[in-house]
């Protein structure tokens, strides 16, 4: 149950990104505004995950965890009932803040319900379920677009979540620490994150105004850290970035998520534009991706208890920055077969450097802190997901729309490429877990 939360949160991030041609035409907007669609859900959940972790540790995470699936289940029927381009975003805004509160709490839940012995076994289940959903979003939304319109993209969510709000009794009941919550800094960080991304949003069309707001934000960054300087479990977790493990587990997440919103963003356009297909072509086409990580995900999986994960997710980031740039500087050939092996090379990559990169994250955290350890897995990836959606936005303003893809998936290697070298940095004082 909580590995189909997983799915269905992770699954609903990428989902969007095949249908922003079909939702741009049908709602009449521009695809620059669409790619809103997406990153208004990825900047929810970025808001809601510290603090949904720190509420999690406090109150019980299975409590706010249910809280987090009926939000979710509620706004799902609301994206799928929406008939303007800003009723759709505020619906996927407040879907966000539901799925940030599952997010950051099923690892919580996941460490507390089986026995220690078997929590290597099962944090890989959990990385692995995160890897393959993750790359699974365009090859299901192709699926579903074949046969029905964009609207049921978000309405078989609905079910789903039924069925884990009723499981939701199963789960153990545990009491939180009943520290007291931090308001000051609850609010200073949602207000840091909203401040950011609104101002790299801006920082194309208002270079002055985007300047401002961002450093804003870092000032917001500077009172959250001063706020909780003695505090023993930050919001922002501090004491866990202060391992060199997990800090740059978690800037190669970011740099590495950044690459692949990039390319899932740019790759319906191109095959749409340079390729001339339909949305259900170009889904079937996006999922050699998702097969191979898939396929590669659970071997990454098996090996990270053999070999340095630094190893492991070095190699998968520089097989996904190959397939990238395959993809994005080979000429469009009739068949695509010079897309689509760069695209199954992406998805080798993506599955070999995401599980164990999300293994290191999860097991370098004690316990108790397993709230913050779950929040700041998600905070990493849904902080690249959303830097790169909104650097498609910015790409769409600066660049022709038919060079725009290309751009784009060259600048999605170049992120990755930097993942793959953040990675390798760790070997020196990692050890085998």
């Amino acid at each position: 149950m909580l590995l189909l939360s997983l799915v269905l949160v992770v699954l609903d991030g990428a989902i969007a990104n095949v249908a922003l041609p079909s939702i741009a035409t049908s709602l009449g907007a521009h695809p620059s505004d669409t790619v809103w669609v997406v990153s208004s859900y990825q900047l929810a959940v970025l808001v809601a995950l510290l603090p949904c972790g720190a509420l999690g540790e406090i109150y019980g995470p299975r409590r706010v965890f249910l809280i987090g699936v009926g939000l979710f289940t509620l706004s799902s029927a609301a994206c799928a009932s929406a008939e303007s381009l800003p009723v759709l975003v505020g619906a996927r805004f407040v879907q966000g803040l539901g799925a940030g509160a599952m997010m950051a709490l099923a690892a919580m839940n996941l460490r507390f319900a089986v026995p220690q012995r078997m929590l290597g076994t099962i944090i890989g289940f959990n990385a692995m379920t995160i890897a393959i959903s993750a790359a699974a979003g365009p090859g299901v939304a192709g699926a579903i677009l074949s046969i029905a319109s964009w609207p049921w993209l978000f309405a078989v969510n609905i079910p789903l979540g039924v069925v884990i709000l009723l499981c939701g009794r199963f789960l153990g009941k545990l009491d939180g620490t009943k520290r007291r919550l931090n308001v000051p800094a609850l609010l200073l960080n949602i207000a840091m994150f909203l401040l950011f991304f609104s101002g790299a949003e801006q920082i194309a069309s208002a270079p002055l105004v985007g300047a401002l707001l961002i450093g804003s934000a870092a000032l917001c960054l500077a009172m959250l850290l001063r706020v909780e300087r003695n505090t023993s479990a930050p919001i922002v977790p501090t004491d866990l970035l202060a391992e060199p493990g997990f800090r740059v587990a978690v800037i190669a997440s970011v740099a590495c998520f950044t690459g692949q919103m990039l390319a899932y963003v740019a790759l319906p356009f191109y095959l749409h534009h340079s390729m001339g297909m339909s949305p259900a072509m170009t889904g079937l086409y996006m999922m050699p991706w998702p097969i191979a990580t898939i396929i590669f995900a659970p071997i990454a999986g098996r090996l990270a208890a053999r070999i340095k994960t630094a190893w492991l997710c070095a190699s998968g980031g520089a097989l996904l920055t190959l397939g990238l740039f395959i993809a994005g500087l080979y000429p469009p050939d009739a068949m695509g077969l010079a897309f689509l092996c760069g695209a199954t090379i992406a998805g080798i990559g993506f599955g070999l450097f995401q599980t164990p990169n999300n293994r290191v994250l999860l097991l370098s955290a004690p316990k108790a802190r397993s709230g913050a350890a779950g929040a700041m897995q998600g905070t990493a990836r849904l902080m690249g997901q959303t830097m790169g959606a909104i650097s498609m936005s910015v790409i769409f303003v600066l660049v022709p729309l038919e060079q725009a893809p290309n751009f784009a998936l060259v600048l999605a290697g170049l992120c990755t490429a930097v993942s793959a070298l953040v990675s390798l940095s760790r070997a020196r004082f990692e050890t085998v877990r």
